[in-house]
């Protein structure tokens, strides 16, 4: 199998943070959800509390006019301490994109969203997948988590249009645009056949890492 790394981008309530963390099982593979918010909050020196609290979020535009003219440093290995003050959801993004492609370089890893597809776009190793639903079926599952509000659809769409908004913002690229996947798939064929059909399409044979 030629390729070292997933990405997996997915409309909310598609199931597709569930179907990466069966792919990463099946591959033998690292996964980068949770645990890149933390590599995140260890590179900038913040809680990972705060690193949560601006994941996958675009700054307000007076917020974003007030930073312009400075400087959150270079993402390169080590950064310097940013401070409480100055981490923001830019800063967030910057160091997302850089610890997505270290994780490119190291390999044998499932990335879940994050912009992953547009970080590492043209990378011949790189599978991009996009996992997608009925809107029917992403608000029967959204319904079924413990912090969901009382408008349900309201909620899956404007968590959508965040994850669009925040590809956008930092990479310029629309969220949906198939041509930065190898693949698009409705989950309502089911977890395990969606797991089945996107290792399928990888080539792999079912011999782990």
């Amino acid at each position: 199998m030629k390729y070292r790394v997933l990405t997996v981008a997915r409309e909310f309530g598609s199931g597709g943070a569930e179907i990466a963390r069966q792919l990463a099982e099946r591959l033998g593979w690292s996964l980068l959800d949770n645990a890149l918010v933390l590599r995140i909050a260890q590179a900038a020196q913040v809680d990972p509390d705060l690193a949560r609290r601006f994941d996958v979020r675009v700054d307000p535009w007076l917020h974003r006019v007030a930073r312009r003219g400075l400087s959150a440093g270079a993402f390169e290995g080590v950064p310097e301490p940013i401070g409480l003050s100055a981490f923001d959801a830019g800063t967030m993004a910057s160091i997302a994109s850089t610890v997505i492609r270290e994780a490119h370089r190291q390999g044998n890893c499932v990335i879940i969203g994050r912009g992953g597809q547009c970080a590492l776009h043209g990378q011949d190793d790189v599978f991009h997948v996009f996992v997608y639903a009925k809107l029917a079926a992403r608000v029967e599952r959204a319904r079924r988590r413990p912090d969901a509000p009382t408008e349900i659809d309201k909620w899956v769409t404007e968590m959508d249009l965040m994850r669009s908004r925040y590809v956008h913002h930092n990479f310029g690229c629309d969220w949906a645009n198939p041509h930065l996947y190898q693949m698009m798939i409705d989950s309502t064929i089911g977890e395990t056949a969606t797991v089945s059909a996107v290792l399928a399409a990888m080539g792999w044979s079912g011999g782990g890492a």
